[in-house]
């Protein structure tokens, strides 16, 4: 799979991020300030890296700010995309199976490295829930979403 990474500030995380993301066998594409640059805005890189999935450029994202709810508001705000903010690995379990998120919000705050590589295990792990009941809520997530294009 392509994800793409965004984020409006750098911290040491980016690094472990990008590289546990790749050695999972995914192609990664950053869009976000290296170690040496000023941040940017979080609401800038959030919806460049949405646009990357909504011109099918990437498959998936994984979104990051300070407390990565501003991240996954935005990025929720994007026709296609359900974007699930998780601190741990529990949380991006449920997020897969039952909400069938394809956006990953992270917090730069408080996510750790070894909290990190649970988090991308269960998520690049947990399929998402087949189940007819299941289908029926994410139906209804794709009827709400329908109604305001219009």
């Amino acid at each position: 799979m392509r994800i793409i990474i965004s984020s409006d500030e750098y911290f040491p995380i980016i690094d472990t991020l990008l590289e546990e993301v790749q050695k999972r066998g995914h192609e990664v594409l950053y869009f976000g300030p290296k170690q040496s640059e000023k941040a940017r805005d979080w609401t800038e890189v959030t919806l460049q890296a949405m646009e990357e999935i909504t011109k099918d450029k990437a498959d998936e994202g994984i979104v990051l700010c300070w407390t990565g709810t501003g991240s996954c508001l935005i990025a929720n705000k994007i026709l296609g995309i359900r974007a699930a903010l998780c601190v741990d690995a529990e949380t991006a379990k449920g997020a897969r199976i039952w909400n069938h998120a394809n956006v990953l919000a992270l917090s730069l705050r408080i996510t750790s490295s070894p909290i990190l590589k649970e988090i991308l295990n269960a998520w690049f792990e947990t399929p998402y829930s087949t189940d007819e009941w299941n289908l029926l809520q994410i139906e209804k997530i794709k009827q709400v979403e329908s109604h305001q294009k219009k």
